[in-house]
């Protein structure tokens, strides 16, 4: 049986979680953080198996805590159950280190889905981004498997390539040379299989990357 906390700020969403999963023989909620304090008290003393959360909670510092979580307790899986748009955030969520992202609008039906497929080892997004992302690609080349090959500075670059900044100023806002840049740049038309800047430009939109 899986150990699960859940981390939200919303009493009603902890109660709701608490419901579904009452009477599951996969699943056993073994704890509740309503803050990022309590978040990483419940994560170090309890080390549950699936950590479901809100990304938008008192002392956390959104996406960005993802990283944090994924490189202090390693075999914990995060589902990502929250309020905000999908389109935007799912994949930054993905990379970021969580194993699905589910919206809150979302039937039971599929969160459940999703809690299993997670629980299994598997990444879950709906199946509207999923077909999204892989409408033109399938298998190890889809453009989710392109996507979580990129390392953190070659999003920050892909970032500002796709505002419309130069090798110069890319290289002054992140302190590297403009060679560094260029090399970025040969590495992201390979990862992501375009051949010239404006393909790499689209396809970074696609995504819809953030900061």
């Amino acid at each position: 049986m899986k150990k699960i906390v859940i981390a939200d700020h919303h009493p009603v969403t902890r109660k709701g979680i608490s419901c579904m999963l009452k009477k599951s023989n996969d699943f056993t909620i073994v704890g509740k953080a309503n803050n990022g304090e309590e978040l990483f008290e419940s994560l170090e003393s309890i080390k549950p198996d699936i950590l479901i959360m809100e990304i938008d909670m008192p002392q956390i510092n959104g996406i960005n805590v993802l990283r944090s979580i994924k490189t202090e307790f390693p075999a914990t899986r995060i589902m990502i159950f929250s309020q905000h748009p999908e389109e935007i955030y799912a994949l930054r969520a993905i990379k970021s280190g969580a194993a699905g992202y589910v919206s809150k609008t979302a039937s039971t039906k599929l969160f459940i889905k999703a809690l299993k497929q997670i629980a299994k080892g598997g990444i879950f997004l709906n199946e509207e981004l999923t077909t999204t992302f892989t409408s033109r690609n399938v298998g190890e080349s889809s453009a989710i498997s392109r996507y979580k090959k990129l390392s953190s500075r070659e999003i920050e670059v892909l970032n500002l390539l796709s505002s419309g900044k130069r090798n110069k100023d890319i290289a002054n806002a992140l302190d590297i040379n403009e060679k560094t840049v260029s090399t970025y740049k040969t590495r992201l038309l390979k990862k992501l299989k375009v051949d010239n800047l404006a393909d790499l430009i689209n396809q970074s939109r696609m995504f819809q990357f953030g900061n």
